[in-house]
């Protein structure tokens, strides 16, 4: 396929790009106010993702492969218990089969998931099992999924959770605001909310489905990046509609637009309802027609997902053999 990381499953050894952190910028509703978006033509362009082009064979091995890279690991149960995500945490560390690397012939790489997302009472958990690994804890704050407390607890919340270890913060906007249109009082939030994460990346979550209007998508998004947001995210997980790729579409577009801007990259992270690899190769696409391929690291490209990482290691598998095992050979975690 024209477009794909590489030509074959070695893609995965491609550069990081390095990028200096967005800073955020001064607020300046004059750059997102008068955004009005065309909920066909976003559509249509969506619609054709995945159907114009195709990714075959040892392309699509490589392409999955960098996807496993790119995948926060989950687990946000109300029944999570340590050893739950312990037994993710050696996942994240071992994501792909040996067997079947071995196979394709990258045994020698340092395959890993990109990062390992829970609740606050596991981070110390989870820091301790990655031990060194370098792949991040993430931890979801600010009231998640609903954010319906008051900001003295949200920020408390995370200067919490960057106290216990966690070096990214997936924060929850206060979807009201976007609402009923006060995106100063956003911005000067999710302002704070950077403050208070300090060395911490911050990954905002829009909760796209629950925004009424594909504009104020687009309007969130530029609001979260000029406070400074590392990240831009679709979803709780929790919400009846997560990520879809009309919402990424036009998430992304706002991220392209920042760039050319204000010259600092943020990074893009759908999350809900992600579960099969073919999902995972539409918005690996979508990330390299609409940013380019230095969105393809996740250290500007995220999933959030629990079961992708399971039928991506069966779709490897078929790739190898030609026909797929059961489904309990490929947990999540």
């Amino acid at each position: 396929m024209k477009g794909a990381p590489e030509s074959n499953v070695h893609a995965i050894r491609a550069h990081r790009p390095g990028s200096d952190r967005n800073p955020g910028m001064g607020y300046d509703a004059d750059l997102f106010g008068r955004i009005r978006i065309n909920r066909s033509a976003v559509e249509r362009r969506a619609a054709s993702i995945g159907t114009r082009r195709s990714v075959k064979k040892a392309h699509q091995a490589a392409w999955l492969l960098k996807a496993v890279t790119c995948i926060d690991l989950t687990t946000l149960a109300g029944d999570d218990t340590p050893g739950r995500v312990r037994r993710l945490c050696q996942k994240a560390l071992r994501p792909i089969r040996g067997d079947i690397l071995q196979a394709l012939g990258v045994a020698d790489l340092r395959i890993t998931a990109g990062a390992v997302c829970v609740y606050h009472n596991f981070i110390e958990v989870a820091v301790e099992e990655l031990g060194g690994s370098g792949i991040p804890v993430a931890a979801v704050s600010t009231g998640f999924p609903a954010g319906q407390i008051s900001l003295e607890l949200k920020l408390a919340q995370i200067r919490e959770s960057v106290q216990a270890g966690a070096a990214e913060i997936d924060i929850v906007i206060s979807r009201g605001k976007v609402l009923t249109g006060d995106w100063r009082k956003l911005y000067e939030e999710v302002k704070l909310f950077r403050e208070a994460c300090g060395e911490a990346h911050l990954k905002t979550i829009l909760a796209t489905g629950e925004l009424a209007t594909l504009s104020n998508v687009a309007k969130a998004s530029w609001v979260c990046m000029m406070a400074g947001a590392d990240f831009i995210k679709t979803s709780t997980g929790k919400e009846s509609v997560n990520a879809t790729l009309p919402y990424s579409l036009v998430m992304t577009r706002a991220i392209r637009d920042y760039f050319a801007l204000t010259g600092y990259a943020v990074g893009y992270k759908p999350a809900g309802g992600i579960s099969k690899a073919k999902d995972a190769l539409n918005y690996q696409v979508l990330m390299k027609e609409e940013l380019g391929r230095s969105w393809l690291e996740p250290q500007l490209f995220r999933f959030g997902a629990s079961s992708l990482l399971g039928d991506i290691e069966r779709q490897l598998e078929h790739h190898l053999t030609g026909s797929y095992s059961a489904q309990f050979r490929h947990p999540a975690g």
